[in-house]
């Protein structure tokens, strides 16, 4: 909700059936929202968005065209960063990969911080079933380097793109060296192996952010099928945008051996 409430707040006034101040708040709504999300996904209990608090917006929004009252909280909309909505960059024009030349333009202060990865724990075991973590090791990229706040969201979808679990990103890279971008991070899919539907696959979509455009983009996916479900080290190829979760039109990123480093651990009682 926050990622369709921040585009329409940042829409052009053409496109759009508001005023500029009730854009504010509803950009301001999205922010309650992000920070309501990252309370929920923090350990620490101080300071955090209540329950309480996310309820007094539900009269602003059911009453945004006549709402003119001060806002309750003080936060600020957050306008440089266009967050996208899940599949939203398939509708955008492709870039060249070549107008990345400008990617470490600007000081990195200047753009808000990403609420943090949406990781989820691991299920809890059940006799006869087997659960999966998926250690993200690192990706190769030609250009790793100029890649800002690169992030993988990561899916399992069935045969026609049907969210089968819910979607988790992970934290924000952790470094970028020669052409990879290294993550090291768990993954823990949020279904019993044997309840996936057949032809169910994972998704892995590379993401970072674009300061020309100001938005979190796609820059390529990769999948695994569920014959690759096995323990140890894998690696998967690259895949040009958009993500095509039914796995009709698939396109290599580049004839270059560009791959997906992962790690899988299979736990079953």
């Amino acid at each position: 909700l926050a990622r369709h409430l921040q585009k329409e707040a940042q829409s052009q006034h053409n496109n759009s059936e508001f005023t500029e101040d009730q854009k504010k708040t509803i950009a301001k709504i999205a922010t309650c929202l992000e920070l309501r999300s990252a309370a929920l996904q923090s350990t620490q209990s101080q300071d955090e968005f209540k329950l309480e608090d996310l309820k007094k917006l539900e009269p602003i929004l059911k009453n945004i065209l006549t709402y003119n009252k001060e806002f309750p909280f003080d936060v600020q909309p957050v306008p440089l960063r266009k967050i996208l909505a899940p599949g939203e960059e398939e509708h955008l024009e492709f870039e060249e990969d070549d107008d990345e030349g400008g990617a470490g333009a600007g000081s990195p202060d200047s753009f808000p911080a990403r609420v943090p990865g949406t990781l989820l724990p691991r299920l809890p075991s059940e006799p006869g079933m087997t659960l999966l973590t998926i250690n993200i090791e690192k990706i190769g990229l030609k250009d790793a380097g100029q890649c800002i706040d690169p992030y993988i969201t990561v899916s399992v979808k069935d045969l026609n793109g049907i969210d089968l679990t819910p979607v988790q990103d992970t934290p924000v890279a952790l470094r970028k060296e020669d052409t990879y971008v290294h993550f090291n991070v768990d993954i823990e899919i949020q279904k019993h192996i044997e309840r996936l539907t057949k032809g169910a696959a994972i998704f892995f979509e590379f993401k970072h952010y674009k300061p020309k455009k100001r938005f979190t983009s796609t820059k390529c996916f990769a999948f695994m099928e569920m014959d690759e479900i096995k323990p140890g080290a894998i690696v998967i190829e690259l895949y040009k945008k958009p993500t095509d979760f039914k796995r009709k039109k698939l396109q290599l990123l580049t004839k270059k051996p560009l791959y997906l480093h992962l790690h899988q651990t299979l736990h079953k009682e």
